[in-house]
């Protein structure tokens, strides 16, 4: 399978930069290179990327609004966004519109390459633990304002409890040791919850149920 990429960046020097390590790597092919969030938009409903490098600062829209129309649009396509800091306000925003994780600017490049057949395997890019702590930094400031999923009270208690569980960063089978249940029910109860909620990936269930409360 070749994994189609498209880049958004406004910097020239990073797309060909970015454009001259994938061309490399076999079973990746750049479907494009666009430098502002409408042209990002544009060219993802166009070419159907499987993932998309997005840079959050950039003119016309940023990489958090092109991200957000993307992802109402096309289901499939995974994003990964690049940013210059490890904590950085627009991080909460990519996460909590759908992006799948997001990656240092300085990443190396085996790094970057493992992470793109990461997403598009269905992985999760960030660990649960670390995107908690993304969350809690920005879900606590004053200046915010927790707003809980409008569908959150749809989960049923135990759906709850676990999407509570699996946003301290325990894994399937954590869950299931500390409330003596089968990994599959943890996993049945994490996929129904995901449904109701409208969660693309487990890094956005955390931001949901962090929202939310749990």
């Amino acid at each position: 399978m070749t994994i189609r990429v498209l880049l958004a960046d406004d910097q020239a020097l990073v797309r060909l930069g970015l454009r001259a390590l994938l061309e490399n790597e076999p079973g990746i092919e750049v479907v494009g290179d666009v430098g502002d969030g409408l042209a990002a938009v544009s060219a993802a409903l166009r070419t159907r990327p499987d993932v998309i490098l997005m840079d959050v600062r950039m003119p016309g829209i940023d990489g958090i609004e092109a991200s957000r129309r993307i992802v109402g649009a096309l289901a499939e396509t995974r994003i990964i966004v690049l940013t210059t800091f490890e904590i950085d306000e627009y991080i909460f925003d990519a996460l909590r519109v759908g992006a799948s994780g997001f990656l240092l600017k300085d990443t190396r490049p085996a790094e970057l390459l493992d992470a793109i057949r990461q997403v598009v395997a269905g992985g999760a890019l960030l660990s649960p633990s670390v995107t908690r702590r993304v969350v809690k930094t920005f879900v606590d400031q004053p200046a915010r304002v927790a707003k809980p999923h409008p569908r959150w009270s749809s989960l049923t208690e135990r759906e709850q409890e676990i999407s509570g569980l699996v946003s301290e960063g325990l894994s399937n089978d954590e869950i299931a040791d500390r409330l003596v249940i089968s990994p599959a029910t943890v996993r049945t109860h994490v996929g129904r919850a995901m449904v109701k909620l409208g969660a693309r990936d487990r890094a956005q269930l955390v931001v949901f149920a962090i929202q939310s409360g749990a």
